[in-house]
């Protein structure tokens, strides 16, 4: 029983309409399913992914009224996405540059090309070079040539204050393997976790920041991230070994799109677990997905009054 990767990872804005406009005009990615906050629905739920929906390159928000994250440790605190040679980090520095994007210069980080940058709620992302491993369709329609698309996402950063409890699930209760640590920039120790085939698609980095305070939750931070579990059947097991570990978890949960399964390391940490299927183009042509608010069938019924209190999305 084994994760192949990172699945999706959901964020958090508080303006919709600009978001909408940064994530498919400034960064070229393809707004794949267009719905609500199922424990929400008065909140967007908004998904970013390649040209056809694949799972591993979904970069999703909620769209929650709130103030700017408190940035501190216990949290997500850097989401990679994936390019496929170094060639695009060029691009992507003089595209930035251009769109008025304050970015950092292009560095190496644990052997790999790197370009950090921001978005304007304080969305702490990076490019990173893949090679070409992973996931990652480009898209049609998309403002960037297809050869410097963003192709999906990965590695995801972590930073806690102990690593021994988050090592612990990451290798004993996930089957992850430590592969490798390094020295950030700024003096914190990373250590890099894997799974499945590996590469930047399949890796967490866990950085160990004692000295910082707990995050708290807002504009611009990471609500969770999430890990691919390739079929149902397994989806079932990681339920049945939570329970034999007696981890807390949310049970199993049918988002439609995908079976979740949701549980906090202990550092805090939310984690999900969701299968690659059914995926999005459940109820929706491949071709016209996020075109239009789609709903799971358990939330049609209330169409109406969930539009009604929903802001469209404008271009700004």
């Amino acid at each position: 029983m084994q994760l192949t990767g990172i699945h999706h990872l959901t964020a958090v804005t508080a303006d919709a309409a600009y978001n909408h406009h940064f994530y498919t005009d400034t960064l070229g990615m393809r707004l794949v399913k267009k719905t609500v906050n199922q424990d929400d629905t008065s909140a967007y739920h908004l998904f970013y992914a390649d040209g056809e929906a694949n799972p591993g390159t979904d970069l999703t928000f909620f769209d929650w009224p709130v103030g700017r994250e408190q940035r501190g440790t216990h949290s997500v605190v850097r989401t990679a996405l994936r390019v496929r040679a170094e060639a695009a980090l060029d691009y992507w520095a003089a595209r930035l540059r251009e769109k008025g994007v304050a970015a950092q210069a292009i560095a190496v980080r644990d052997g790999r090309a790197t370009l950090d940058f921001e978005d304007k709620e304080g969305q702490r992302l990076s490019l990173v070079v893949d090679g070409g491993k992973g996931p990652g369709v480009p898209w049609a329609k998309s403002p960037v040539p297809a050869e410097h698309q963003i192709r999906g996402l990965g590695p995801i950063t972590l930073s806690v204050p102990d690593l021994a409890p988050t090592d612990a699930v990451l290798t004993v209760l996930m089957s992850m393997k430590k592969v490798r640590a390094y020295d950030a920039v700024d003096g914190a120790e990373v250590s890099v976790y894997e799974m499945g085939e590996g590469g930047p698609a399949a890796e967490v980095h866990v950085r160990v920041e004692p000295g910082l305070a707990p995050a708290g939750q807002g504009a611009g931070g990471v609500h969770h991230v999430a890990f691919r579990v390739p079929t149902f059947g397994e989806y079932d097991a990681w339920t049945e070994l939570l329970n034999k570990y007696r981890v807390p978890s949310s049970g199993p949960v049918d988002r439609f799109y995908f079976r979740s399964l949701y549980f906090r390391e202990p550092n805090g940490i939310l984690f999900e677990l969701a299968t690659d299927g059914p995926g999005f183009a459940s109820d929706e042509p491949m071709e016209t997905l996020g075109e239009k608010l789609a709903l799971p069938p358990f939330l049609e019924g209330q169409r109406k009054e969930i539009e009604a209190g929903l802001k469209p999305l404008v271009t700004v």
